[in-house]
C-alpha cells in the first residue's frame, strides 16, 4: 500500500513539473523539440543532484518509464496550450504542486539513508527546487528560488512538518505525505496572494529580474 503511494507521488511529481516546464518553455517560445528539454531538466535535475550527493545511481538513468511520462506529459502539456491562455497561472499550479510532491521524494531518500532529519530537508529541499533552477537558467531569467517570491522557504517549512509527522508523531506515513503536500502548496499559494517575501537587504526593482 505505502509502496504504490510512494509510486504514485514520483509519477504525479514527474508530470507536475513536466508540465511546469513546458509551459515556461512555451511562455518563451521554444521548439517543440525546446520544450522537451526543458520538461526534462525540470523534472530531473533536483533529484539527479541529490542522487549524486547521495552516492547512487541517478534515477532515471535506470528507469526509461520515468522518461515515457516526461514525453508524455510534455505532449499534453503542447496539446493544453491550444486550449488554456493563462500560462502563469497554469505554471504555478504545477510547480507548486510538483514541488511539495518532490520535497517529499527527497526527504523519503535522506531518511532511508540514515541521515540527519536537517540532512533530509535539505535534500527534500534541493529536490524539489533544483530542476526549477536548471530551468529558469535554460530560459534566461533569474531562478525563482532567487528571487522574492517564497520558493525553498516552503520546501523548508514543509520539510519540517514532514520530519515531526512521520518521526515524532503516530501518524501514517500517508497522512504526513498528504501534510507535507497541502503545507507547501498553501504557503505558495498564500505567498502569492498577499505578496509575503523573505527580508531583503536591497530595494527590489522590476528591472533588476532581467
Amino acid at each position: 500500500m505505502q509502496e504504490n503511494l510512494n509510486f504514485i507521488i514520483e509519477i504525479l511529481g514527474t508530470i507536475s513539473f513536466a508540465m511546469s516546464g513546458a509551459f515556461a518553455a512555451m511562455q518563451k517560445r521554444f521548439d517543440v523539440f525546446g520544450v522537451l528539454i526543458i520538461a526534462f531538466v525540470t523534472s530531473v535535475g533536483g533529484g539527479t543532484i541529490r542522487d549524486l550527493l547521495l552516492d547512487q545511481p541517478v534515477f532515471w538513468t535506470r528507469d526509461i518509464f520515468t522518461c515515457g511520462v516526461i514525453f508524455l506529459s510534455t505532449l499534453v502539456a503542447i496539446f493544453v496550450k491550444s486550449i488554456e491562455k493563462n500560462f502563469k497561472v497554469t505554471l504555478f499550479l504545477f510547480d507548486s504542486i510538483g514541488l511539495g510532491l518532490f520535497t517529499i521524494i527527497g526527504i523519503q531518500k535522506g531518511l532511508t539513508a540514515d541521515l540527519h532529519p536537517i540532512i533530509c530537508i535539505t535534500l527534500g529541499t534541493i529536490t524539489g527546487c533544483f530542476g526549477g533552477i536548471i530551468r529558469d537558467i535554460l530560459l534566461n531569467r533569474i531562478p525563482l528560488i532567487f528571487r522574492k517570491e517564497i520558493y525553498a522557504t516552503a520546501c523548508i517549512v514543509g520539510g519540517a512538518v514532514f520530519i515531526i509527522l512521520e518521526k515524532y508523531s503516530n501518524f501514517t506515513l500517508g497522512f504526513a505525505q498528504i501534510s507535507t503536500i497541502a503545507v507547501i502548496f498553501t504557503i505558495r499559494t498564500l505567498a502569492l496572494k498577499y505578496d509575503w517575501q523573505m527580508p531583503k537587504i536591497y530595494s527590489y526593482q522590476k528591472n533588476d529580474e532581467g
